[in-house]
């Protein structure tokens, strides 16, 4: 359907009285219209091919039209030439599109050309205007700004500049005139560098050490790229920059031989460096062995521990590194377990320390080291408050809160329904009109942003009444996390759809996979946008891979060519298919056959090696972060979903949790090694 059909359909739906009128009706449109929504799409073609002549030919014909998305084609084209442009050009835009996604759009990239401008003036007359203000480097500008009228800016630069990937030039600005003003120190430069060499980024490191006045030439490119033979040949430790190159070497040693770099730190580095060096080592070196899941990570860690308690200052571990820190204690089998997962947590910061993974592990923590009779009694109670605090959450350990305090979660009572009035206002803010039409034409990431825009100040009832719109409009994406941010009346039939529901309870049972599951996974995969497509080729509902596909229709017997694998049908029973072989080969286990649907199978048989573990703690010390965080929501999903498709009022998660993961049981059927 084209844009204008959606919004006469979007009209027709959302008008309190005026009834609902059909699809037919919607449909029955000018076609002289149509040629414009082709203007608009080739509009943002020509961006991409940076034709800036029929950018501003579509912009100009699309204005002139008063076509309802002209705005675009009119962002498009001034920020395609923001180095050139003047800060009249920029307020006359504003002026055109006052209060609109675009004009925020392009005052956050104006932001960004006036500070590489050094135009202060201008800068800081826009930027209070800025509303979604979620650009670091434009934050590391207005943090400079505040730190030149006096303000103490030293907490939030150096939170930007640790976030920092790569440098930019805002936030190195910023970091250039804080250390110049002595409010950073050589050892704030020299854990940055330490923290990019750990993650692999050497122009991140060239850039803190040229703070210092370092050359930072072949020795550190040698550092980077063969670590073992520098501290072989070039290491020593007769100066601060000796000690910390090798502390750097260690840390990329450790990314590819943990087991290596443990050797090295204890028979040639960890006396030669300050205690407080050695414990970071250690950390790093822990950190990877906890990513790799070695059984020495733990060990490590106590190391990494005993060095801190011997140094001066305090070892300035990052949260990532004490997350792995508990994960690596989670896979230990003594019962100090749980002592060193304890002083993990409080290690962390005030942030980190909030998160309901932590929050649970530290109260299951709590409750396991609690002295037995009265005596552990306010160690329980303790333990017991922390579940409280996060037992009432929609997500995964929200849920083992509430069961380990002995009710599980009940789901929460259906909001009143959305009442016409509602329903008008929602349909009268133009944003979200806009998003639907541009998802409408192909155009999925700006309409998401602009949906995203036109949502972000509302509170419950008109997130509600916005969903609601996305739902009737079946853009489930939106639909969801809109939904999703609403925080005191939750509707369950919005967070967690059914569409397809025939369709896709008959692949699921014609599998003989439990319906929810396979909606708990979908959700997780496309949110139910059939022709999605991500990034490395995954596609349709159930993100199927295009060799996985072919694999699985061949085992099944399917007639299967490649322009079906977004058809919902086809797409359904590829995945159902391909999702209960993976089932099997796993156990039934639907934590392990998650994490092979996500990951490949491959990755999860080596994962489940070593101690026999807990499916919670198992799925915590999955070592890609994207993964862990799949398996955890789609075992809540799809809790969720057997609460809501069953009409249970509560959930269930648990039984999902079982069978215990370790080694393949001796008596197992053989693994099935053609598994894509």
């Amino acid at each position: 359907m084209k844009l204008i059909a959606v919004v006469v359909a979007a009209l027709a739906v959302w008008i309190g009285g005026a009834g609902l009128v059909g699809a037919a009706s919607a449909q029955a449109v000018p076609t002289e219209s149509r040629p414009l929504d082709d203007r608009l799409v080739q509009a943002r073609e020509a961006l991409r091919k940076r034709d800036r002549a029929k950018l501003a030919a579509h912009r100009d014909a699309l204005v002139a039209a008063r076509h309802p998305l002209a705005m675009w084609a009119d962002y498009w084209e001034l920020s395609n030439r923001l180095a050139e442009s003047n800060q009249s050009e920029l307020d006359a835009f504003y002026a055109r599109w006052p209060g609109t996604y675009v004009e925020d759009r392009l005052r956050n990239d104006w932001l960004l050309e006036l500070g590489r401008r050094r135009d202060w003036r201008n800068f800081a007359t826009d930027y209070p205007r800025f509303k979604f203000n979620d650009d670091r480097e434009v934050s590391c500008y207005a943090l400079l700004l505040r730190h030149h009228v006096g303000e103490d800016v030293r907490a939030g630069a150096r939170a930007n500049w640790f976030l920092q990937r790569d440098g930019d030039d805002g936030c190195t600005l910023l970091v250039t005139t804080l250390y110049t003003a002595r409010l950073f120190s050589s050892s704030d430069v020299w854990l940055k560098a330490r923290e990019a060499a750990e993650a692999k980024r050497l122009n991140a490191a060239r850039q803190a050490l040229t703070l210092l006045g370092e050359d930072a030439g072949a020795s550190l490119t040698e550092l980077f790229e063969q670590p073992q033979r520098y501290l072989a040949r070039r290491a020593d430790t007769d100066s601060r920059q000796g000690a910390e190159y090798a502390v750097m070497a260690l840390a990329r040693l450790a990314a590819s031989d943990p087991a290596a770099a443990a050797t090295e730190l204890q028979d040639r580095w960890q006396t030669r460096l300050s205690p407080e060096a050695a414990a970071w080592a250690w950390g790093s070196v822990a950190r990877q062995g906890a990513m790799k899941l070695l059984p020495e990570s733990d060990g490590w860690f106590q190391r990494a521990s005993g060095a801190a308690a011997t140094a001066t200052r305090d070892v300035d571990w990052n949260d990532d590194t004490l997350g792995w820190r508990v994960r690596s204690a989670l896979r230990a089998t003594d019962a100090a377990r749980w002592q060193r997962v304890l002083d993990a947590v409080a290690a962390m910061s005030a942030a980190a320390q909030a998160d309901p993974t932590w929050v649970y592990w530290k109260a299951r923590a709590l409750h396991a080291t609690a002295k037995a009779g009265t005596e552990g009694d306010a160690q329980r109670t303790a333990a017991s408050v922390l579940f409280e605090r996060i037992a009432g959450q929609l997500n995964f350990y929200g849920k083992l809160a509430a069961e380990e305090l002995g009710r599980p979660q009940s789901l929460p009572p259906r909001p009143a329904a959305i009442t016409p009035e509602e329903r008008v206002q929602a349909h009268r803010q133009p944003g979200l009109t806009r998003a639907l039409a541009l998802i409408a034409l192909g155009l999925r990431s700006e309409g998401v942003r602009e949906w995203n825009f036109s949502i972000r100040e509302l509170s419950d009832r008109p997130l509600l009444a916005a969903a609601q719109r996305a739902c009737d409009n079946e853009v489930w994406d939106r639909c969801i996390n809109t939904s999703e941010r609403t925080r005191q009346e939750i509707d369950l039939s919005q967070r967690f759809p059914t569409p397809f529901r025939a369709d896709v309870v008959a692949a699921a049972q014609d599998m003989g996979i439990d319906p929810a599951y396979v909606y708990g996974l979908i959700r997780q995969e496309s949110r139910f946008v059939t022709d999605a497509r991500s990034g490395v080729g995954a596609s349709g509902l159930m993100q199927v891979m295009p060799a996985t596909a072919r694999w699985t229709a061949k085992r099944l017997g399917m007639a299967y060519t490649p322009d079906l694998i977004t058809d919902k049908a086809t797409n359904l029973r590829l995945g159902t298919g391909y999702l209960k072989l993976v089932l099997d080969d796993f156990g039934g286990s639907q934590a392990m056959a998650a994490a092979g649907y996500n990951a490949g199978p491959n990755r999860p048989r080596r994962w489940r090696e070593g101690p026999v573990m807990e499916v919670a703690a198992w799925a915590e010390n999955i070592p890609f972060n994207e993964t862990r965080d799949y398996v955890k929501k789609v075992l809540s999903n799809a809790s969720y979903y057997a609460a809501v498709m069953g009409g249970k009022s509560v959930v269930d998660l648990k039984s999902r949790l079982s069978p215990l993961v370790g080694p393949r049981p001796a008596d197992a059927p053989p693994e099935n090694r053609q598994l894509p």
